[in-house]
């Protein structure tokens, strides 16, 4: 694992971002775990999560000319990321959206700089791809290109297809799609914390039932 990897799942659990016990998740399975991007709601745990992410992407190696944050999860998140790339020297502008149209003001569902080039998606996981795919439409419909989407957790299940959400996202558009950490290195996380010993064996037969790799 890389240390970005093993800072975000320590920053997870101190925020109680990442739980462990019983959740039934909204396709009905019950999980062993639980991730809700929400819990990381003040300013030193933001700062750590976007360096988390800026990490991930310059890890992957990726091109990107801008960061696009889906409403309402993915504007924090793609905010916090930006300011942290900016750190490292890549200083890329921000662009998010509106659930509903204003008309009044600046109108419009687009807030920040506008789209333009490689823009790549920033939110907290890839559940059904819903938000993704809406956001591909608009990046596209500005005359961008999407070259990408950075999540926090890649649960790596599958659904009915077969594949997981990231790969039918990575399929469909051709485009990659990087998370900071998947299932795989919570696995290794779980393993390197003797604490956490009793819910490794719950996630491994969780992945068992309904894994894909």
């Amino acid at each position: 694992m890389h240390d970005y990897q093993t800072r975000f799942l320590d920053l997870a659990l101190r925020c109680d971002a990442l739980r462990f016990g019983q959740f039934t998740l909204k396709s009905g399975r019950l999980s062993p775990y639980f991730f809700n991007a929400g819990r990381f709601d003040h300013g030193a745990a933001l700062a750590l999560l976007g360096d988390c992410y800026a990490q991930a992407l310059l890890a992957a190696g990726i091109g990107v000319d801008s960061l696009f944050g889906p409403a309402y999860k993915g504007i924090p998140l793609a905010t916090t990321s930006a300011i942290a790339l900016s750190a490292q020297g890549l200083d890329v502008p921000v662009t998010f959206n509106r659930k509903e149209a204003k008309d009044h003001g600046e109108g419009g569902t687009l807030i920040g700089a506008p789209l333009q080039g490689r823009v790549l998606i920033v939110d907290d996981v890839v559940t059904a791809g819903t938000a993704v795919r809406e956001s591909i439409a608009v990046i596209r419909a500005a005359g961008a290109r999407p070259c990408g989407v950075l999540v926090a957790l890649d649960r790596q299940e599958r659904g009915e297809s077969g594949l997981s959400a990231t790969q039918e996202i990575a399929h469909e558009f051709d485009i990659p799609v990087i998370s900071i950490v998947r299932l795989n290195e919570l696995l290794t996380y779980t393993s390197a914390h003797p604490a956490l010993a009793t819910h490794r064996e719950r996630l491994l037969a969780y992945r068992a039932q309904y894994g894909v790799e």
